[in-house]
């Protein structure tokens, strides 16, 4: 049991990041633009979502979670 330990040890040391990385602030700009582009019909689903992501959604849909914010009622 002891060499199994060590050697989770040992990879646990090897796979230490070497830097931190910090994400940057979410680019609203950009989120709104790649939304846009989606119901121009000038992205594809996939793509879209990859451009989400990286104008970081994810961070300003937890913050909206987090300030208690709800949706308002149809705009119809």
């Amino acid at each position: 049991m002891k060499q199994a330990h060590d050697r989770v040890a040992f990879c646990a040391r090897r796979l230490r990041p070497m830097s931190t990385f910090e994400r940057p602030a979410p680019d609203l700009t950009k989120l709104i633009a790649a939304w846009e582009e989606f119901e121009r019909g000038e992205q594809q689903p996939g793509k879209v979502l990859a451009n989400l992501k990286t104008a970081g959604l994810a961070a300003v849909l937890a913050e909206l979670v987090q300030s208690g914010w709800t949706p308002a009622g149809p705009t119809s």
